[in-house]
């Protein structure tokens, strides 16, 4: 039997060229509603992923995501956040997209379609048996991303996916595959609605636990974070100032030597 995408089925609602602007928002709003529900079924998918992604990098792994589209580009935005917000070092969690650089910001012809790009590109970062690469098809047959984990397996290269659609593909390439069936989209196919927001959901996730595991976080606070604009450094001294019980001058002065939020809590010691 042929692979189903759910993902491609014609949208619950017709003529959306006669709606009027209320109507798209809210029709929107309540097939968005069903993203989180959605999510919530594969949270014992998710935690499996993110207990050995944690195994690997608190042995010294990486984390790689690796994606075609708006998939790809999701991928990107969650690795680009890591550094300043948990203030790991740049290349500890990586974001891969088919195309390359050119494609986040332009659709790239074809790109997705070559199976053996994807580990090529892999390749570059010499991605290796500590690492930990998650392919995210929100199609579940994109062969840029299968490839890539095929590939991976015969290296012995822990992988996971994410994906929209049942018994996907890549479901079958992956050693911790992810399935959240979010159902046809709003506009007939469009992705980046309800399977974006279902894998940005996933993605923020995955990261935000694994730097958690990591040590990355103290109470409920980012105190690693990197105080790289005024907001940071705003949100920086009301740290020390509720933790260190200390006044604002105090705690700005802490910060402006330290640099650091934890290192400037250590030092309060």
């Amino acid at each position: 039997m042929a692979f189903k995408k759910v993902t491609e089925e014609s949208s619950l609602y017709r003529h959306l060229e006669k709606m009027s602007v209320s109507e798209i928002v809210s029709s929107i709003n309540k097939e968005d509603k069903k993203v989180a529900d959605q999510v919530a079924d594969a949270l014992p998918q998710i935690t499996a992923l993110i207990e050995a992604v944690s195994k690997k990098m608190k042995k010294g792994g990486r984390l790689f995501y690796i994606g075609a589209g708006t998939s790809g580009r999701l991928g990107i935005l969650d690795a680009s956040e890591c550094p300043p917000t948990y203030g790991v070092p740049h290349g500890l969690v990586v974001g891969i997209i088919a195309g390359g650089e050119k494609a986040i910001v332009n659709a790239i012809e074809n790109a997705e379609d070559n199976a053996a790009q994807g580990w090529t590109d892999l390749c570059e970062y010499k991605v290796n048996s500590a690492d930990f690469v998650v392919g995210i098809a929100t199609s579940g047959t994109t062969p840029y991303v299968i490839g890539a984990l095929e590939k991976c397996r015969e290296e012995g290269i822990a992988t996971g996916s994410i994906s929209c659609n049942p018994d996907s593909p890549v479901s079958h390439v992956a050693d911790y595959p992810i399935e959240v069936i979010v159902g046809p989209e709003f506009v007939t196919g469009s992705t980046r609605m309800k399977a974006g927001t279902a894998t940005k959901m996933i993605l923020n996730m995955i990261s935000t636990a694994a730097m958690i595991q990591l040590g990355r976080v103290e109470d409920n606070k980012m105190v690693n974070m990197k105080l790289t604009n005024n907001k940071i450094f705003d949100r920086g001294t009301r740290m020390l100032m509720e933790k260190g019980n200390i006044d604002e001058v105090e705690a700005r002065a802490l910060l402006m030597k330290f640099r650091s939020v934890k290192q400037a809590l250590e030092n309060l010691k």
